[in-house]
């Protein structure tokens, strides 16, 4: 036990914040679960950017989720101001005991000070200097290389604050809704199905158009349904695979909210995909999950606490991180990675018993 714990017991109000992208945000729920469940009178809100809030809203262990418009750079200064004001203001009125700061983002520090926090805990950053380290009472380590999986980076916030987790508390939990439930309700009915998402905004980490398209053919042969979904921005990249397929899968290309999404993927059977945002949800759903890896590291990204399979080359360089080969936008470590090992991947994830 640390000798600086903080005493949960005597928080009224915690405040975490992950100012990151879709995927990074659902893999910080777990640090709202048990947050909650060490300390049941203890009230936690998240502040996220405006784009994230459906990866938390619904959380059983969330009190309020406030947001920090994505796009408010873009504004001029005084309504900018405004903004920021606003947000200031509703924060300060919750009066936090404590922060938990998940991220490298600057304004965990301003917002350590400004709200005047008992206790606060954010990542050990070497190089923001004094203003940083004497903005926390707490300080935790990022264990770097890859070697640790995205959620127990963000639970290290609470190992330094003396919450140690135990082995059932690391759960990602999403909620879709009635609503969103209602509409997937309509859509795929009781029709057993495949759901593959190929697509993410950085084509560095899509596996070729063409190797989808087989993939397709192959498990429609099999005898499977396939439900195509992507992005309104990577329906494009949908529209290659569709070209190349003899087969006839269902494509709900754009056509999903994030909710929805979540409604989709829990009815699966199975779901293929690349490291992604919807690779996360499949996993936080429970749906068995084969996921393709290149430039990134699975050790760190891959699905959490779910049946699951992992197709990567052997590529030396992997994971490198960066967006292709050499900067040129293509990884090469996907674009040759052949369909055999994730066609046996889901035949085999497949054959298991169907979940309840």
């Amino acid at each position: 036990m640390v000798r600086d714990a903080v005493p949960l017991g005597e928080c009224g109000r915690a405040l975490v914040v992950k100012l990151r992208h879709f995927g990074d945000v659902l893999l910080a729920a777990p640090v709202l679960a048990l947050l909650q469940a060490r300390a049941p009178r203890l009230e936690v809100d998240a502040l996220v950017y405006d784009d994230t809030m459906p990866m938390l809203e619904g959380h059983p262990a969330l009190s309020e989720l406030f947001f920090v418009g994505r796009k408010w750079r873009e504004r001029g200064a005084r309504s900018r101001f405004t903004l920021e004001r606003h947000l200031l203001k509703s924060l300060r009125a919750r009066r936090y005991d404590l922060l938990v700061h998940l991220s490298e983002h600057p304004r965990g520090a301003w917002l350590a000070r400004l709200l005047g926090t008992r206790y606060s805990v954010a990542p050990v950053m070497p190089g923001r200097g004094r203003f940083w380290a004497k903005s926390f009472t707490h300080l935790y380590p990022l264990v770097g290389g890859g070697r640790r999986h995205q959620v127990e980076l963000n639970l290290d916030a609470l190992r330094r604050i003396g919450v140690q987790p135990g082995l059932h508390e690391r759960k990602v939990q999403f909620v879709p809704g009635a609503e969103a439930e209602r509409k997937i309700d309509e859509l795929v009915q009781n029709v057993p199905f495949i759901h593959l998402h190929p697509a993410s905004r950085w084509r560095f980490k899509c596996w070729p158009a063409e190797r989808n398209a087989e993939l397709i053919d192959r498990l429609s042969a099999d005898g499977h349904n396939v439900v195509v979904t992507s992005a309104p921005d990577e329906v494009g990249f949908i529209q290659e695979i569709l070209e190349r397929t003899k087969a006839n899968p269902v494509s709900l290309a754009g056509k999903l909210s994030i909710k929805e999404l979540g409604a989709l993927t829990v009815r699966a059977r199975l779901f293929v995909g690349i490291d992604s945002m919807p690779m996360h949800l499949a996993a936080a759903m429970g749906t068995p999950t084969v996921a393709l890896f290149g430039p990134s590291g699975e050790n760190e990204w891959g699905p959490w606490n779910v049946e699951r399979r992992l197709v990567t080359t052997t590529h030396t360089c992997r994971p490198c991180g960066y967006d292709g080969c050499g900067g040129g936008k293509l990884s090469e470590c996907l674009a040759f990675l052949p369909v055999e090992p994730v066609h046996a991947a889901a035949r085999e994830l497949l054959a298991a018993p169907m979940r309840q």
